[in-house]
């Protein structure tokens, strides 16, 4: 009998065992996975040919729409044309912030002020060439991101280290305290410019797209299709934006495994 009981004791201590060791193994699956989910989109931007290319397309149909724009100038327009850029993934490179981000497993705000801070972030494809251009056919350039204010200087530094021109204080326009979007500094450009192009990674990046739901932004896009390729210019950014932030409602407070719940919850599928 005490032998018996001997085996019961101990075939149900081995399943605890393994009961637990199958939930610890399935929590690092899930911190695995959490900890990898934007790999395949850092490395996509930095590695994929595609990426490269379609920077380049942007900019050479850019280069195109501001020479047919010039030449339908009138002088009755007494405006200055000026194209207008955001910074971010469409003028500068931050992705090494994204990898330093996947390799550690966290998104740290002091890592993101850490980098902008060395002032390192490259020139994307193209896009030295397309502003060079526009700044010796006299047009404007302004550059209008959301960065911090206080981030002004570091920031012109940084740009002018990769010679972008007209990177100064007065067509630098960052983000002021209090202030939610960029339509405010976009309508202060237009106030002495006439805005023939914008740039962007992010359709936040033009007006009539502020915290828009998903359905909102598809709708919106649909609405505005004309326009693209014609006044606005999008670019490519899988790895963070407002359309991952429409997935959480923009509630940016919520936890990793809330977020991949609700990416899961928005993927479109098949029923076998």
């Amino acid at each position: 009998m005490q032998k018996l009981v001997a085996l019961i004791t101990s075939a149900a201590l081995a399943f605890s065992l393994s009961s637990v060791n199958a939930k610890a193994q399935n929590a690092a699956i899930s911190e695995v996975n959490l900890k990898d989910q934007n790999t395949m989109s850092v490395l996509w931007f930095q590695k994929a040919g595609e990426a490269k290319a379609l920077y380049y397309q942007g900019y050479n149909i850019g280069k195109m729409r501001l020479d047919e724009i010039l030449r339908k100038k009138t002088k009755n327009n007494a405006l200055k044309p000026a194209v207008v850029l955001d910074l971010d993934e469409t003028v500068i490179d931050n992705s090494p912030d994204q990898a330093w981000k996947v390799i550690n497993g966290k998104a740290d705000p002091l890592n993101w002020n850490e980098w902008i801070n060395r002032a390192e972030a490259k020139a994307l494809p193209g896009a030295l060439d397309f502003l060079k251009y526009a700044d010796s056919k006299g047009v404007a350039i302004f550059y209008i991101s959301n960065r911090n204010e206080e981030q002004k200087s570091v920031t012109i530094k940084n740009l002018q280290s990769v010679g972008l021109p007209q990177a100064d204080v007065d067509h630098v326009l960052l983000q002021q305290p209090g202030e939610k979007g960029k339509e405010t500094r976009r309508q202060q450009v237009a106030k002495t410019h006439e805005i023939v192009l914008l740039f962007g990674d992010n359709l936040g990046d033009f007006s009539g797209f502020d915290h828009l739901s998903v359905s909102g932004r598809i709708h919106e896009v649909d609405r505005q299709r004309d326009n693209f390729g014609k006044k606005l210019i999008v670019f490519p950014n899988p790895m963070y934006g407002d359309w991952e932030g429409a997935i959480y409602n923009y509630d940016y407070s919520k936890s990793d495994e809330a977020k991949a719940k609700l990416r899961k919850e928005n993927l479109q599928t098949f029923q076998p």
